[in-house]
C-alpha cells in the first residue's frame, strides 16, 4: 500500500511539472507579433499632466492662478476636458458649425466673444433640456425667456431658436455685468442667478468670483468655461487632431415669411422641396405639427437652399 501511495505521489508531481513546463514553453513561444503589439500599446498610451497656461483670462479678466486654490481648480477643469476626448472632438465639430453665428450676435450685442464658450458648457451646442427644464443652447428657463420677450408655449418655443435665444442670453449677461461690474461675475450669475451671486458677495464680503466660496456647480462654472476656451483655441496642444473636412458644416438657408396659420407642416415642407424632418431640424422652435398663429404674428421659417438634402426630400 505504501509503495502504491508513493507511486501515485510521484506521478502527481510529474504531472504538475509537465504542466508547468508546457506553460513556460507556450509563454516562450508566444508570437513575436503579439509581444510587439503589447509593447506598442504600453508605449503609445500615456497620460500627461497639463501645464498651466500663462495669462489665462476670461473676457480680458485675468485668472489669478498664482493662488494655490485657483490653480488647483483650474488644473482640474483642464485635465477633465483634455482627457474627455470623444466629447472634445464633438465640441470641435459643432463649434465649426455654430460659432460663426454666435460670434456675430455677441459682437452685435457688445458682449465679449468668450461667452460663446458659456454656450458650450451649458448645452454642448445642442438643443438640450435639463432636469429643471432649462432649454436650448443657452439653457434658458421658461420664466426668463418670457421676461426677455421670447414666445414660449406648446406650439412655439423660441428658447430653441438659436439666434433669438443668443440675443436673450446677451441681454441677461449685460444686465449682470452692469450690476456686478465684472464679466466673470456675470458668467457666474448666468449659472446661479444674479440674486444668488449678490447674496454670496454680501455674505462673504467679497468683490470677485475667485474669492467666493460657492456650491460645486457654480464654483466650477467659470473654470470650465475658461478650460474650454483654452482647449478649443489650441487643439493640437491638447492632442486633438482633425482636418477641416472632419468638422460639421452649416447648411445655408433662406427665410420664408409666414403671417398666417400653417395647418400641416408636411404640406408646407413639401411645397418648399423638403420633408417634415428637415423642416424641424432647421426650425426646432416649431414644437408641433402645425403653427397656430391665430394672432397673425410674423414668423420667419428657415428653408435650406436647394442641393443640400437629396434622400427622401419632399416624399
Amino acid at each position: 500500500m505504501k509503495v502504491i501511495k508513493g507511486v501515485l505521489v510521484f506521478l502527481g508531481v510529474l504531472f504538475t511539472f509537465s504542466i508547468l513546463v508546457n506553460a513556460t514553453q507556450e509563454e516562450i513561444q508566444k508570437p513575436a507579433q503579439q509581444e510587439v503589439l503589447e509593447e506598442k500599446l504600453i508605449n503609445d498610451y500615456n497620460v500627461y499632466a497639463v501645464p498651466m497656461p500663462a495669462n489665462l483670462n476670461f473676457a480680458g479678466e485675468l485668472v489669478p492662478v498664482e493662488n494655490p486654490d485657483i490653480s488647483e481648480r483650474m488644473d482640474r477643469e483642464l485635465l477633465v476636458n483634455t482627457y474627455w476626448q470623444s466629447n472634445g472632438l464633438l465640441i470641435f465639430k459643432r463649434a465649426h458649425k455654430y460659432f460663426p453665428m454666435i460670434e456675430a450676435i455677441l459682437k452685435e450685442q457688445e458682449v465679449p466673444e468668450d461667452f460663446k464658450y458659456l454656450a458650450v458648457i451649458e448645452s454642448g451646442l445642442t438643443q438640450a433640456v435639463s432636469p429643471a427644464k432649462a432649454t436650448g443652447f443657452w439653457q434658458i428657463m421658461k420664466a426668463t425667456g418670457k421676461e426677455y420677450g421670447l414666445e414660449v408655449n406648446e406650439n412655439v418655443d423660441e428658447r430653441y431658436h438659436i439666434e433669438k435665444s443668443t440675443v436673450v442670453a446677451c441681454k441677461y449677461l449685460k444686465a449682470a455685468k452692469e450690476r456686478f461690474g465684472s464679466w466673470t461675475l456675470a458668467a457666474a450669475a448666468y449659472n446661479a442667478g444674479s440674486g444668488g451671486i449678490n447674496k454670496q458677495l454680501t455674505r462673504q464680503k467679497a468683490t470677485s468670483y475667485y474669492d467666493l466660496l460657492l456650491g460645486q456647480e457654480t464654483g466650477r462654472y467659470v473654470f470650465r468655461i475658461i478650460a474650454l476656451k483654452e482647449i478649443l483655441s489650441n487643439p493640437k496642444k491638447y492632442g486633438f487632431n482633425f482636418n477641416e473636412a472632419d468638422l460639421y458644416k452649416d447648411v445655408p438657408t433662406f427665410n420664408v415669411l409666414v403671417e398666417e396659420p400653417i395647418p400641416d407642416f408636411n404640406e408646407f415642407a413639401a411645397k418648399h422641396g423638403i420633408n417634415y424632418k428637415i423642416l424641424k431640424i432647421h426650425n426646432p422652435w416649431l414644437r408641433e405639427t402645425n403653427l397656430n398663429n391665430s394672432s397673425g404674428k410674423e414668423y420667419f421659417i428657415k428653408i435650406p437652399k436647394a442641393g443640400y438634402y437629396t434622400s427622401g426630400v419632399g416624399q
